[in-house]
């Protein structure tokens, strides 16, 4: 059973912030030396990258998503999170796309080898709704586990988390389903639910660690309300159901490692164009890979570790061997392993219900689809359908 990381106990938030006290935020942690990190519009989407203030957030902007379908459209208010979540992850400044790992050079016929040092940060993230905060969370059991990953301790431990609990669930979102949202779980520094009301803009913040809550007592700010309460309430609770997908969870390990030789399996393959999409915005996925470089003299050497996808036909060769030649034997991996196998692995589920993949899917495959045919055709079978 997945764990369920979007629900925590509600109580009444700490402080309300305006528009002013954002810009303070933003300009205590630039001043804390923290590169902040937010939302912002670029080429069309919502993308993460640095900001320096208020101004450079989506102001006024929504996304409108379904399966295939990514569009970037205006609202009719000047929300400044009023969207759900676009094609970059948080996983991106955690995990690298790429990483030197060490490098080498060789001087009077000997090799002397430098370890990477740490690059990037510290980061503050702004606007991690609970989707990505629950996918945060796993990928910390998977780098921070026995023998934890340096690049990713090095910034997972530095970073500065500012949760935006999420008020516009796009069509392909379903982290109700999961457990991980609208409401931002555990594990944040502040949390925001913004409010739109009349010609008031406010912020009400929940603190979730020592380090956010020194940083909210040097913010302007006032006392929050049963009223802030409880229209923070009303916005979470509006999102809460205007969920565009669902997955029935229940029993889901078992029913898919049941399924192995299901013909659904066949049909979604017949669709699926293995082109990586689905594992390269997912927030969870780690699968990577390992190249060592040379220059002409011989003399340099480097070794970096990059993304990869359980989708490239050689990620998975053993031995001069690839075990998962077909599409259908590359896509029942990956759909099995996030829904199944990976609580076996880390005791939870490895999707959040982000819909990403659902999105940004170049034929609309739609992992929630997949799982309710499969469900569909046991269940009828039970009956003695045919």
């Amino acid at each position: 059973m997945h764990r369920s990381f979007g629900r925590k106990e509600k109580k009444l938030p700490e402080a309300v912030i305006d528009l002013e006290g954002l810009q303070a935020l933003l300009d205590s942690l630039t001043i804390r030396g923290y590169t902040v990190l937010g939302p912002t519009v670029r080429d069309g989407a919502i993308v993460y990258d640095e900001i320096a203030g208020v101004n450079d957030l989506p102001a006024g902007w929504t996304d409108e998503q379904d399966a295939a379908t990514y569009r970037l459209t205006r609202r009719d208010d000047s929300a400044l999170f009023g969207y759900a979540v676009g094609p970059h992850s948080w996983k991106k400044y955690l995990f690298p796309p790429q990483t030197l790992l060490w490098k080498a050079r060789r001087s009077s016929g000997a090799f002397e080898v430098e370890e990477a040092a740490p690059q990037g940060g510290p980061y503050a993230f702004l606007g991690v709704r609970g989707c990505e905060l629950a996918a945060i969370h796993i990928q910390d059991r998977v780098f921070l586990g026995e023998h934890p990953d340096p690049t990713y301790a090095d910034r997972r431990s530095n970073a500065f988390i500012i949760a935006v609990n999420c008020s516009t669930p796009a069509g392909t979102c379903f982290c109700v389903s999961m457990g991980t949202g609208p409401r931002a779980g555990p594990g944040f520094d502040l949390s925001l639910t913004e409010i739109l009301e009349g010609d008031r803009h406010a912020f009400t913040v929940d603190v979730g660690s020592e380090r956010g809550e020194e940083l909210l007592s040097a913010l302007p700010h006032m006392p929050a309300t049963t009223e802030d309460e409880r229209s923070a309430e009303a916005v979470i609770e509006r999102a809460a159901g205007a969920m565009g997908r669902s997955m029935d969870t229940d029993g889901i390990k078992e029913l898919l490692y049941g399924n192995r030789e299901h013909p659904r399996w066949d049909d979604v393959a017949q669709r699926c164009l293995s082109c990586t999409n689905c594992t390269l915005v997912c927030p969870t996925c780690f699968c990577s890979t390992v190249e060592d470089t040379t220059d002409l003299t011989g003399d340099n050497a480097e070794r970096w570790r990059s993304w990869d996808s359980c989708f490239t036909l050689d990620f998975s060769e053993l031995g001069g061997n690839n075990v998962r030649t077909t599409t259908r034997g590359r896509y029942r991996q990956w759909m099995t392993h996030k829904l199944a196998s990976w609580i076996d692995q880390f005791d939870t589920s490895g999707c959040v219900g982000c819909g990403r993949c659902i999105t940004w899917c170049p034929v609309g495959i739609d992992i929630t689809e997949e799982v309710a045919a499969i469900r569909e055709t046991q269940e009828g079978s039970r009956h003695g359908d045919t």
